[in-house]
Order: structure tokens, then sequence, then C-alpha cells
């Protein structure tokens, strides 16, 4: 159904129905109109380096100069493209991945430069702006009995006036049962299901002599929940099943427990999965600091890829690993690297991305963009284009405001051979 918690159209009503046409349902068909290509994604994994990712110590260093600092670049599979040491691993699977190497950012500040990468826009005093995990929710159809919209080990932004329909599942240890999807302890199925039954009429009395929408958000709330609680599907969650040999494999971090529960949801129809990770804000000694980063990401992201690639799922799940700005090439008196907006990058990989390529350029630096500056709509823009959504299409808040799901940008279309 439609993510907005007020009137539904007679467009979002098709939309909600089973009704499919060459395979795609009425609302998949509604999302990709105004594009004029197939999907190439049907999932998003979204790792979000919350803090402020070095690129130069990760995506692209800058041998021989001054800014390199204490990490060393490697080759990867693909002749010509080098990234740090950090990630051994991940070079083996270069050529499923894409590089971005000038994204031209504009703020240095922590929350205004989160807002902007996980929504487009920059914050303002009277909107809050989905994140595009709940874009993603709102646009596409619902792919079996979990949620679109899964976040891993930290808070997703929120879904804004796109409503609770497409607010993210909070996962916040992967791999721990979640207390909230069953009874609590004592309570028999017979005797809880009983309360639900009570608890829904005397909602349903109260919300008819009430117009307040939160009443409506918080039924949604309930109705998801209680479904999800009944699902056979929980157990893509239950990492206890996996064989430890697969964990170990990952890594038994949080982060690596994080990728694996992305993969197992992916499999199971989710739309969106975004896992986060902090501790990227290296104000002083960076270089320890990114070591032990890439020593959690590197088996992990992967692990990730080869796994899908052999399941035949890398096609379809778009890997994105992206972060709200970079770090100072100039390295600081603290052995630090500072905030850095003007240019840094980020890692793609599957979901119709042509691999073994970099997409633009910064220069001898690492300071500016070289060639090819890529906006941060422009991503946003991206990634609508691999899920076969109209970018530039206008939705209406509440108060019937028009905003269009991107706020502005364009695809990068060389991503895509």
């Amino acid at each position: 159904m439609s993510c907005k918690g007020y009137k539904m159209t007679r467009r979002a009503m098709m939309g909600a129905t089973g009704a499919t046409v060459l395979g795609l349902s009425v609302r998949d068909l509604i999302a990709y109109a105004g594009s004029s290509h197939a999907p190439t994604a049907e999932h998003v994994i979204l790792f979000w380096n919350g803090g402020g990712m070095s690129h130069v110590d990760t995506w692209d260093p800058k041998p021989g100069r001054p800014v390199q600092g204490d990490l060393e670049p490697i080759n990867t599979t693909v002749p010509g493209i080098q990234i740090s040491e950090i990630f051994p691993q991940v070079a083996q699977q270069m050529e499923h991945a894409a590089l971005i190497r000038s994204i031209a950012g504009t703020q240095g500040d922590h929350g205004r430069a989160t807002y902007n990468l996980q929504t487009s826009y920059l914050p303002g005093p009277n909107l809050r702006h989905p994140g595009f995990g709940s874009v993603v929710a709102h646009e596409l159809d619902q792919k079996g009995d979990l949620p679109t919209y899964v976040s891993i080990s930290g808070q997703a932004p929120r879904a804004g006036y796109l409503g609770q329909k497409c607010e993210a599942y909070y996962v916040s240890a992967p791999g721990d049962k979640d207390p909230y999807l069953a009874f609590p302890e004592g309570i028999a199925e017979v005797r809880g299901n009983r309360r639900l039954e009570v608890l829904e009429k005397y909602n349903k009395k109260f919300a008819s002599k009430n117009d307040d929408p939160r009443l409506s958000a918080t039924q949604t709330s309930i109705d998801d929940a209680v479904r999800l609680m009944r699902s056979p599907a929980l157990e893509a969650f239950e990492l206890q099943k996996v064989p430890s040999e697969t964990l170990e494999r990952y890594g038994d971090t949080a982060f690596g427990r994080g990728a694996l529960l992305a993969r197992r949801l992916v499999e199971s129809g989710v739309r969106f999965v975004q896992v986060n990770r902090g501790g990227f804000d290296t104000h002083s000694n960076n270089f320890p600091a990114m070591q032990a980063h890439g020593d959690v990401m590197d088996p992990a992201l992967a692990s990730l890829i080869q796994d899908l690639k052999d399941r035949g799922m890398l096609d379809k799940t778009l890997i994105m690993m992206v972060s709200e700005f970079g770090r100072t090439p100039r390295i600081n008196d603290n052995a630090g690297r500072d905030h850095w907006a003007a240019v840094f990058s980020c890692f793609m990989a599957g979901g119709g991305i042509k691999g073994g390529q970099v997409i633009g350029s910064s220069d001898e630096d690492a300071m500016r963009p070289q060639d090819r500056p890529v906006e941060v709509a422009d991503l946003h823009a991206t990634l609508c284009h691999a899920l076969g959504i109209n970018h530039e299409k206008e939705v209406m808040t509440p108060l019937q405001r028009p905003m269009k799901l991107v706020d502005g940008g364009s695809p990068v279309m060389e991503l895509f051979g």
C-alpha cells in the first residue's frame, strides 16, 4: 500500500493490489513510469560509514605524494586500479566493482552532510526529507513478509513526509532476537492473540472519534509488527543457524554479522538494507584507525560480493559504500585528517554496475575533482536509475506541497556500461 498515512488515491489503491502485468505488480509499473529503461537492480545494500571516511586511505590512494600517509596502495584484479592496503580481499573482487573518485560535496558539517548524502536535500527548518531507503519503500512493491527497508546497527534517516509505512525496521544488534517480535515471557500465543484483538477493537473505536494522523501511523506500526511476528520469513534474522565457517569468513563482528544479515535479507525479498558503522571521524591517529576499520570491513564486504555472485544475486543487488564526506589530504599535527567535503569517493558493485572501472578522478593531492565531477544528487539519481525509479517524479506531502524524489541530479550513466 502507499506509504502515505493519509487519503489513498485510486492510483495508489491499484498499486496495493496483487495484480501483475508482465510479471510486475501494478505498483512497480507505476514506479517505473517516466523511466525509459528496465531496472537493473531489485535490491540495495548501503554501507553507511558515519564520521567521514578518508578517501585517500581507502579508494583514492596517492602513492608518492605528501598526502599519502602511512598506508600503501595495492593492485587489484583490474590492471591499473589500485586501492588501499586495508582492503586486500576486496581488491580481489574489483572486476565486480566500480569506484567514483570525484564526488563534489558542499557540506563539511557532520549533521548537514549526513542529511545531504542520505536525502539529496539540504536540511531546512520546516520539512524533513526522506532518506533513500524510504524512497525505495514508497516507490517499489514489497516482496514477501519482511519489511521493505531495514537498518542494521544504527538508525537510518526518517521517512519524513512519506509516512510511517516507509520507516526503516531497526535491527540494533544483528543476530540477536528482537524482543518486540514475540509475546512477553509467560504470555501464551492464544492469550497474546486475544490481547491483540482487544487492542485492535479499542484502537478502532478511539480512532473513529479522532482524526489525528498519528493514530493511523501507530496502527500501521502495530499491523506491520504483528504480520512480521507471525511470518516464517523471520528465519532470515536468525544468524545462529548460519554455518560457523560462513560467519568466520565475514568476521564475527557487528559489521561482519551486519553484512551477512544484509545478504540473507535481500535473498528474502527486502528491497533496501542499510548497514551502519561509525568511528571514521579520525582527527587523530588516522592510520591505525583506518587499518582497524579495514580488518573488519574487508572480509565482510568481499565475502558479501562473492556470496551474492555465487547465488546469482549480485546482478540484481546494488552494493554501495559511502560516507558523508572525505578527510583532508593534509595530515594534521595529531597524525589525523580533518573534514573534507570538496572531493571524496564511493564504492559500488553489482546491480547492473559495470565492474572494473573508475569514474572521475581527484587532482594529484586529492583536493578537488579533476575530471567528471559527480554531485551528491547524482548518486541518488543513479540509485533510482538502477531500480527503475523516475528520480524526477513528484510526490505530494500531507500539506499538498509537491516534492521531487531527488533534489536534481542526473544518473552516472558510465556506471552501467
